[in-house]
C-alpha cells in the first residue's frame, strides 16, 4: 500500500469520539460521566454523520452540569458525620 492510499485511510475529516475512557453511566441522567453522551449516542457514533456528530459534541459541554456534584464519598460522609 502506497503512502498516499495509506493517508486516505489513516486521516480522514471526521470528529473523533469524546471518549476519554472514563465510562460511567449516571444513574438518573443517563449520560457517561467522562464523555457526556448518551448511551444511545455511544452505541450509534460510528453510524452517525459528520453532522450529526458536530451537533452533539457542541452539545457536550453544557451536559457536565446536568450531573450532581460528588459529596466527597466516604471522606464526605465521615466529615458529615462529624459536624
Amino acid at each position: 500500500m502506497s503512502k498516499e492510499q495509506k493517508d486516505k485511510v489513516w486521516k480522514r475529516d471526521e470528529i473523533n469520539s469524546p471518549c476519554i475512557q472514563v465510562c460511567v453511566v449516571h444513574p438518573v441522567e443517563r449520560i457517561c460521566t467522562g464523555c457526556y453522551r448518551t448511551i444511545d449516542e455511544i452505541a450509534q457514533w460510528s453510524k452517525l454523520s459528520p453532522e450529526e456528530r458536530a451537533d452533539i459534541t457542541s452539545d457536550l459541554g453544557a451536559r457536565a452540569s446536568r450531573l450532581k456534584v460528588r459529596r466527597g464519598g466516604r471522606g464526605g460522609r465521615a466529615a458529615r458525620r462529624a459536624k
